[in-house]
């Protein structure tokens, strides 16, 4: 009875889970998200060796442009690729670039975008948008459960293959190297189930066998 008690009380999160493990036929999943601000940053080269053995001591410096851009993506769930761009801010403008790019890429049948519910996502802009694409709903997470958004995986992905250990001097190279990132995750992309994947088959015990026994008084007393 608790089970069936706190089940009715989730329903948004029902909606979204029921989303990745049974779609309804011939329709496609989007997971969408932006990531930011992304601000280029710059830092200097790690000191050296001089000639005579000692160590140079550069100033620490770091320092962050005032440039700053946002990455819109959105993560297709039956082959895990991904379709990214770079926008100055985070508006309404810039989602209904989305989901004509989600359009664009997926010609075909219904689409579900699953977002988070921000007020960029709900205005009245996107909703007349919405109204003209019908193929199109968005299905929005409950509060406090990012977690539903496997775009959010895919953004760790993003950042270690993009910015881990980068120098931007703007927002051009941070779109570049968006840009390249992207294109070396979908090459190997594959489909993101949702759940645990199901548990590895047993191993066989392996076969223990014994060296021949040469002394034959050995071999009588075992």
């Amino acid at each position: 009875m608790d089970h069936l008690h706190r089940s009715g009380l989730r329903p948004k999160r029902a909606e979204v889970i029921g989303c990745y493990t049974d779609p309804p036929p011939a329709t496609t999943v989007i997971c969408a998200d932006e990531l930011g601000p992304v601000t280029p940053h710059t830092s200097p080269p790690a000191p050296g060796w001089s000639v005579d053995g000692h160590r140079i001591k550069a100033p620490l410096e770091y320092s962050r442009g005032l440039d700053k851009t946002w990455v819109y993506g959105g993560l297709r769930i039956r082959d895990g690729t991904e379709l990214t761009f770079c926008a100055p801010s985070r508006n309404s403008d810039g989602w209904i670039h989305l989901l004509q790019q989600i359009a664009k890429a997926n010609r075909r049948g219904p689409i579900v975008v699953i977002t988070d519910n921000l007020s960029s996502h709900s205005r009245w802009k996107v909703g007349q948008w919405l109204l003209r694409h019908p193929r199109i709903r968005q299905v929005f997470i409950p509060v406090k459960a990012c977690w539903l958004n496997l775009a959010e995986g895919w953004w760790r992905l993003l950042r270690k293959a993009a910015f881990a250990g980068q120098t931007f001097a703007d927002a051009t190279e941070i779109a570049h190297a968006v840009t390249l990132a992207t294109a070396q995750l979908n090459a190997r992309a594959h489909p993101w189930v949702w759940g645990r994947p199901p548990p590895a088959a047993p191993s066989p015990a392996p076969q223990v066998r014994l060296p021949a026994m040469r002394n034959a008084a050995l071999v009588v007393l075992c």
